[in-house]
């Protein structure tokens, strides 16, 4: 249900925003607020240094999604950095028959940024049978994109006591926060859609950058 005619609901948003304490917070919890203030069937939170190498090699749909020449959406947000849906820059269902992708038949886009670069973007999609983005979500997302990229700024900007995390990619960081809320490996790969696998795979990596060996010896540094 599309709740963003509500009242009160943005400026909650914004709030809910403001009081995140992690990165893994944004993702999770306030990209599913997100999700459910425009009435979205998937949604996703992604930086640029996590997109996936594109080459010849790559799924077809894949390169089709993440090239500039193709996807006029992402061609619009990476050279406005301004929050964009399907309607914008194409006449009505033209997307559709440029992504198969029933749940997809409908896209919005926006962008984060910090200090005049694009450092990722957060993605909506409706299904096909459901009702076009319009500009009224287009104006709420821009506003909310300037709230996220603050708040994404000033988390960054946080020092981290006792360790330097600064050479960790943004789902590293994400993976160190959960661990340190005594998630097991289980519960972060649920967390963060991945296998679990994964997730132990990025701890080592983990702990060779910071210079530890252990979950314990981790978390313990952080409290410091």
């Amino acid at each position: 249900m599309d709740i963003s005619s509500e009242p009160g609901a943005l400026q909650a948003l914004f709030s809910a925003i403001a009081q995140t304490q992690t990165e893994a917070d944004l993702r999770q919890s306030i990209m599913a607020q997100l999700g459910d203030y425009f009435a979205a069937r998937r949604w996703s939170l992604n930086f640029a240094n996590e997109f996936p190498t594109v080459d010849q090699n790559s799924p077809r749909l894949m390169r089709l999604a993440l090239s500039l020449d193709y996807n006029p959406v992402l061609r619009y947000l990476v050279q406005r950095h301004a929050a964009v849906h399907d309607e914008v820059v194409l006449p009505p269902g033209v997307w559709q028959t440029l992504c198969p992708r029933a749940d997809h038949g409908h896209v919005m886009a926006g962008p984060i940024v910090s200090e005049g670069q694009l450092m990722g973007g957060i993605a909506f999609t409706r299904h096909r049978d459901d009702g076009a983005f319009n500009a009224e979500n287009l104006a709420d997302l821009g506003a909310l994109c300037l709230h996220l990229s603050t708040k994404l700024a000033a988390l960054r900007a946080k020092p981290e006591a006792g360790l330097d995390c600064s050479r960790l990619t943004p789902r590293e960081a994400e993976i160190v926060e959960l661990v340190a809320q005594g998630l097991t490996n289980k519960e972060i790969g649920a967390a963060l859609w991945i296998t679990e696998n994964s997730v132990k795979q990025a701890l080592k990596r983990i702990f060779r950058k910071l210079n530890v060996s252990s979950r314990a010896e981790m978390v313990a540094k952080l409290a410091a």
